[in-house]
């Protein structure tokens, strides 16, 4: 597996300039704009590097390739939707289509979908026709959160990075090494572009990879945990904490703001780090590190008692809304928690001084 690793990660090496070269010869550049952080054109068929070095490798390597005509197929769609995105920019309503089309073969014509779930005190609720619609949810909201959070360099392709470690890792465990293959193949063609992306970055994954990355995770994720429990079924969620932290508040932000859920603003995560005096490189390392903490968080999830993982989602729940209250990430007056902590605060010192004065 290692091996195979490594052959997808120098393959993606020297793939990568080629890819880099294709997009400015096709128009595939992103210019400098108000919402963006760089300042010089850059090419944003990454993710085609991406799909090329896993997909090459994928077929060449002794993974049991039975079966995986609809997943082939699905990524063709998606890859295909992000390439003319990238290079001519679709409206939201197409790239959703394509979304969709991709989603639906690998639901109804691949069976890839959760069947079921077991609910505390209620055992075993089966989800009929249901299983369909919510499967292809669940895709397209992975695959919009890790589009949303490609916004600055080297955050969505290391923030996918350390989620497949943490899904191959789970795979392992479980004894699934066909799926800990897979992800661990795209986890050497993400390092590879890592080379190239992490800032200043020459070349970004564009809506090619940060669709096709989302889809695998998407996919991955529903073949390791398709008849789960409650708690298992938050355990990818968490793994994914970072762009569903921030794809959540984002729509909570601008619900709020009565805007549409689609307009693009400067209020995501990695901007409200850079406003508080982060630079780009610390910015994206502090995102790694809670990706990191989350994914640690699952694997507690993982093995821990039905009580124990409660608590530990409460927890983590709180830690998370602190952090967003003071990151300013809904907006700068959004503080209930903290607000409660300083109005305890101040109780506690009126009370101690009260009780000073009665004393004398």
């Amino acid at each position: 597996m290692l091996v195979w690793t490594v052959i997808t990660f120098v393959f993606g090496i020297l793939l990568m300039p080629l890819i880099r070269k294709l997009a400015f010869l096709v128009g595939a550049v992103d210019a400098p704009r108000d919402r963006h952080a760089h300042i010089k054109p850059t090419a944003t068929l990454g993710g085609l590097g991406i799909f090329i070095s896993f997909i090459t490798v994928f077929f060449l390597s002794p993974i049991n390739h039975e079966n995986t005509i609809p997943l082939l197929v699905g990524t063709l769609i998606i890859v295909v939707t992000g390439v003319i995105d990238d290079v001519k920019e679709l409206s939201p309503k197409l790239k959703l289509a394509g979304q969709v089309a991709a989603s639906l073969c690998v639901t109804i014509w691949g069976g890839i979908m959760v069947h079921h779930i077991y609910l505390p005190f209620l055992g075993r609720v089966e989800f009929g026709y249901f299983a369909i619609p919510i499967s292809i949810f669940w895709i397209l909201a992975i695959v919009n959160a890790i589009n949303l959070i490609d916004g600055i360099d080297g955050l969505a392709g290391g923030v996918s990075t350390i989620a497949l470690v943490t899904i191959g890792g789970m795979a392992l465990l479980l004894g699934n090494t066909g799926s800990a293959f897979t992800a661990f193949l795209l986890v050497g063609a993400l390092l590879a572009f890592l080379v190239f992306n992490f800032p200043p970055a020459s070349i970004f994954m564009g809506d090619t990879g940060a669709m096709f990355v989302g889809f695998m995770i998407a996919i991955l994720s529903l073949l390791e945990f398709k008849n789960v429990t409650l708690i298992s079924l938050l355990i990818p969620i968490i793994i994914l904490g970072v762009p569903f932290t921030d794809t959540f508040f984002a729509i909570i932000r601008r619900i709020k703001q009565r805007t549409s859920i689609s307009t693009a603003d400067r209020s995501h995560i990695h901007h409200r780090l850079l406003a508080l005096g982060l630079t780009n490189r610390q910015t994206v390392l502090l995102l790694y590190l809670i990706a990191a903490v989350f994914s640690g968080i699952s694997f507690l999830l993982y093995f821990s008692t039905t009580w124990g993982s409660i608590i530990l989602i409460i927890v983590l729940l709180l830690l998370i809304e602190i952090a967003v209250e003071f990151i300013g990430l809904i907006d700068e007056n959004h503080h209930p928690l903290l607000n409660l902590y300083t109005g305890i605060g101040k109780a506690r010192k009126k009370l101690y001084f009260r009780l000073i004065k009665r004393s004398r």
